[in-house]
């Protein structure tokens, strides 16, 4: 049956402050900073010299982007280049860290990890922000890669149950990859895939994640480790270090 009182953006504000008891959460998707935000980053390309090749395979409106994850600064490079709003997941700690006002200001969206609770919410939040013809950045990889150069396992949880909702919303590979610095400048390359053909409908989660993994290492020639990058990140972390 059609849900005859659909739940608005602001419902959807106030589950998400219940859901993080206080935590500054911003407006996720909508953050009224976010134009301010990018523009101000502008500066950023006196240090980083970031060229993006594909920009035009991504059209005007809703697009699910998804990337690898080396550096921190995977989700800004595109949009210190390209004027869209990119509104990616963040794990939810950062929005209690001493750079948490950045987050809130760019309108990304929390997501407690394992937490089902949180992960329904952050879903909801991303399936707004497409509605509203805004652009997704999805990180599958979950964390950052631990050698800083290497694509990891995919995790299927968040990335399967948003391409299946969204089967009309075009979908591309972000691949961004870092050079050495050149007159004191980082160099960074980011690659857009013209749309990729994914239909849940005749395809597997896995071979979903195929094609996208295939299409990141074959735009950033870089290789492949069959294991999720955070359980690479506990096992070299000492057993003696709490977590």
């Amino acid at each position: 049956m059609e849900n005859s009182n659909p739940e608005t953006y602001q419902d959807l504000l106030n589950r998400g402050k219940l859901i993080y008891p206080g935590v500054r959460i911003g407006r996720p998707g909508r953050a009224r900073t976010y134009w301010v935000t990018i523009f101000l980053m502008r500066v950023l390309n006196f240090r980083w010299s970031v060229k993006v090749s594909g920009a035009q395979h991504v059209k005007r409106g809703p697009a699910i982007l998804v990337g690898n994850h080396v550096d921190a600064m995977d989700p800004v490079a595109i949009v210190m280049k390209q004027w869209w709003r990119v509104t990616a997941f963040a794990k939810v700690e950062v929005f209690e860290s001493r750079g948490a006002a950045f987050f809130r200001w760019m309108g990304q969206i929390p997501l407690r990890r394992g937490d089902e609770e949180s992960t329904r919410w952050a879903l909801d939040e991303a399936q707004q922000l497409l509605q509203d013809g805004s652009k997704l950045g999805l990180y599958p990889e979950g964390t950052r890669s631990p050698d800083k150069k290497s694509l990891h396992k995919i995790h299927r949880r968040v990335l399967i149950p948003i391409l299946g909702a969204n089967p009309s919303v075009p979908v591309h590979t972000i691949t961004t990859v870092y050079g050495a610095k050149k007159f004191g400048r980082h160099k960074v390359r980011v690659y857009l895939s013209e749309r990729l053909h994914i239909d849940l409908t005749t395809m597997t989660g896995a071979e979903v994640v195929d094609v996208i993994k295939n299409e990141i290492l074959s735009a950033g020639g870089m290789n492949y480790v069959d294991s999720f990058a955070r359980e690479i990140k506990e096992r070299a972390r000492p057993s003696a270090q709490p977590e």
